[in-house]
Formats: C-alpha cells, structure tokens, sequence
C-alpha cells in the first residue's frame, strides 16, 4: 500500500482536471519528443529536428509537468488556496498551444513563424509563474521547497525571456559584437536545465522522499540542504552569467558551487532512500536509481567545467553526458508521476469512501507488471543510449533510444489507464472525479 500522508491537507487542491489535463498533455509531449528523437536517429528528419526534440521533452514534457505538479501541491503544502484556476487552465493552452507551433515551425523551417509561437509560451510560462508566486506569496514562512520553488520561478521567467529573443535572432538579428548568440543559448541552456528544472527537483524530493519514505532529515542532512539552498541557486546564477558575458572565472566559481550543492543533495537523498521504512513503490525505485545516475554525471561534469565551462561541447555537463543527465530528469519524472496520478485519483474518488465499503489501494490503481516491464525497458534502454554516446557507438546509442522510448510509451500507457479505469470523467473543465466515475461540476473561482 502506498504510504498517504496524514498531515496532508487535500482540501485546498484545486480541481483534479487541471493537474491531470497538465499531465496527459506532457505525457503526448513525451512521446513526441521520444518519436522524433527515434526518427531522427534512424531516418533524416526536416527542419532543425533536434532543436524540436529537446523542446518536445524539456518543454513539452518536463516543464508542462512540474508546472502541473506545482499547481497541484503548493496550496497543499502551503496550505493556502491557489491565486486563479482561471489563470492555471490558461497556462496550460499557452504553453501547449505555443509549443505545438514552435515545433512545427521548427520541422518545417518556416522561422519566421518562431517569434509569434514563442511568445504564446512565454505567455504561459510567465501566467504560470506569476500565479503560483501568488500563490507562494501567502504562505508564511516559506520552508525549503517553497524556497526552491520560488527560486525555480524565478528562473522560469529568466529562461523564457532569453528564449523568446532566441527566436527573434532566427528572423531578425539581435545579437553580435560583445554578446555571441551560443553565448545566449548556452545562458539559456543553463537557466532551464539546471535553474528551473534542478532547483524545482530538489526542492520537491526534500518534500517527497522524507514524506514517502517515512524517514526524517538528521542533523547531518540538515546541514547539507542549507548549504545547497544557499549554494546551487547562487551557483546557477554565476555559471549563466559566465557564460553570457563569456568569463571563464565566473563560469567556473557557479559551476563548483552548483555541482558542489548537487553532491551535497545527492548525500541527503541517498541517505534518505537508505533510512525509508516504507515499502518501495515504483517511485522510491526509480529516485534509488535517480541518486547514482546523478552522482556519476556530477562527478564526471566536475573536471570537465573546472578545465573549461565555456566549451561548445559541455553546455549540459562533460562530453558525452548530456543523454545521462536527460535520464536523471526522466527517472525523476517518471517517479513522481507514478504516485501523483494515482494518488489524486484516489484521493477524488475514493477517499471518501474509505471505511464504509472496500476500496483499492493507490498502488493497485496502475499495472505492476507495465511498471516493472517500463522500468526495465527506461533503465536499461537508458544505460545503452547513455554508453553509446559515452563511446561514440552510434549502433548502441540508437538501440538504447528505441528502448528507451519503448519504455516511455509503457509508462505512459499504464498513467493513462489510470485516468481511463477510475476517473474517466475527470478531464472535464472543472470536474472532479466521483465514486461512480462520474465528475461533479466545481464552480469556486477563487481569486479569480
């Protein structure tokens, strides 16, 4: 049975269809992104296709994602009520709507389009962070994931920002003379691999893996997550500054202090993980794996950035990693998606049911043995594709990306049977799941 907590206040949750809807969309992301990656691999796809890879997973999927997962739980951990539904079912659209132009701009080469499609993303991104932060803003005093959270905001504005002006460099040239555009993209890079997508990581396992494991921070713990929640966010910032203004000095301090906080985290969660007294669910396996994956690409990352952060080829870490750093990302997604889901459709349909007739469990709303087969198709297939870059194998590299995008359509398949078999109404604007798998109409519009 999975671990529900009991100090949880759900009542403040906004509708299931609006974390749900931000969770089946970032699941067609995912497979997208894994099909044209595939193809790519295998075939010549038009148009910048790896660009639109890269958007496909980091936009589509995981950032569609954590801002579904941010909607869903800052006013449950904050205890407080979320700003706007209004404003978090129109992120969605935005973001969704913005990125399905960019791609196909992208694929098709007509650039000019970039500027216009990019702009409706940053418009998302940017309704997003603006009302989760109002949202945050209620909250007295912000504990670590909040800070997180809010740092991760903050970055999300930054990264866009700098993304939209990307797209305006395709059609019209902003950049040159003392400020290259690798310069800005590589800037760019940073803000939302290791900004908006790490800072908001860690600060959600904080939350989670203590939560779930049933396991508390010791003193030594404790110790190492302030120095990471001072650390990594000043060192995310140097390193992107760094590598705007081109100062290896600079790059080189934010690249220390963020991989110096990223191993400290690394300790907290592997501690963590050891000490859980809880049964280990298909995500405590994959945050098992999460924490070795993320130590190897920090240590192997440390030399290369010390030598040189500015190079073309370590914008995403050492030579070679940027496969193994994507994997971090998806263990840690595919994790957490593997208790979101099911939890809040359980805690919609039948929580309240709980004591009066017999109810399934979170754990036996999904397939055991999809999330066993997609466990092993996602590690192994990652392992492979993460080797066969390591060494140049293009054969490898290729099998790995197949099964590992075989794995990614299992996992995907198993989430959705979820939403499909206990709360297929609850996609419906503003629904709520019922017992009988209907929706009840939720009309509050609060701060809306």
């Amino acid at each position: 049975m999975a671990t529900i907590p009991s100090d949880v206040d759900t009542t403040s949750q906004p509708p299931l269809a609006i974390p749900l809807r931000h969770f089946v969309v970032a699941l067609g992301f995912l497979l997208a992104g894994a099909a044209v990656g595939v193809a790519d691999a295998l075939w010549t796809v038009p148009g910048l296709a790896r660009l639109a890879h890269l958007h496909l997973l980091l936009v589509g999927f995981v950032c569609l994602t954590i801002a579904g997962a941010m909607t869903q739980f800052v006013p449950v951990w904050s205890g407080t009520t979320l700003h706007s539904r209004r404003l978090a079912r129109a992120q969605l659209w935005l973001v969704a709507g913005g990125l399905v132009g960019f791609v196909a701009a992208l694929l098709t080469g007509r650039l000019v389009a970039l500027p216009l499609f990019g702009g409706v993303m940053l418009a998302g991104f940017w309704t997003f962070a603006y009302n989760v932060g109002r949202t945050l803003a209620t909250a007295r005093p912000l504990d670590v994931t909040e800070r997180h959270f809010a740092a991760a905001l903050a970055f999300f504005v930054a990264l866009t920002a700098l993304g939209l002006t990307l797209a305006v460099d395709f059609v019209v040239p902003v950049f040159g003379g003392s400020v290259e555009r690798s310069s800005v993209v590589a800037t760019h890079a940073t803000l939302a691999l290791f900004g908006a997508v790490l800072t908001t990581v860690f600060g959600a396992l904080y939350q989670l893996v203590p939560m779930f494991g049933q396991t508390e921070l010791d003193a030594v713990d404790r110790r190492l997550q302030r120095a990471e929640t001072v650390g990594y966010p000043v060192g995310v910032v140097a390193l992107a500054a760094g590598r705007l203004l081109a100062s290896a000095p600079l790059a080189r301090v934010g690249a220390a202090l963020l991989l110096g906080s990223t191993l400290a985290f690394v300790v907290v969660l592997g501690r963590r993980l050891r000490d859980a007294r809880a049964e280990w669910t298909p995500m405590l396996v994959r945050y098992g794996l999460l924490a070795p994956a993320m130590a190897l690409w920090a240590l192997l990352t440390l030399p290369a950035w010390l030598r040189a952060p500015l190079a073309d080829d370590a914008t995403f870490g050492a030579p070679g990693t940027a496969h193994l750093l994507g994997l971090v990302f998806l263990l840690v997604l595919v994790g957490t998606l593997y208790h979101i889901v099911p939890f809040l459709v359980w805690v919609h349909r039948y929580s309240d049911r709980l004591g009066f007739e017999a109810v399934p469990m979170i754990d036996d709303l999904y397939d055991d043995r999809l999330a066993t087969a997609d466990l092993v198709l996602v590690a192994g297939g990652g392992t492979l594709l993460v080797a066969g870059e390591w060494a140049d194998h293009a054969l490898a590299a290729t099998v790995g990306g197949v099964v590992l995008a075989l794995g990614l359509a299992v996992f995907a398949a198993n989430v959705a049977l979820v939403v499909w078999r206990h709360a297929p109404g609850s996609l419906r604007r503003g629904g709520t799941a019922t017992a009988d798998g209907g929706v009840d109409g939720d009309t509050r519009t609060d701060g809306d």
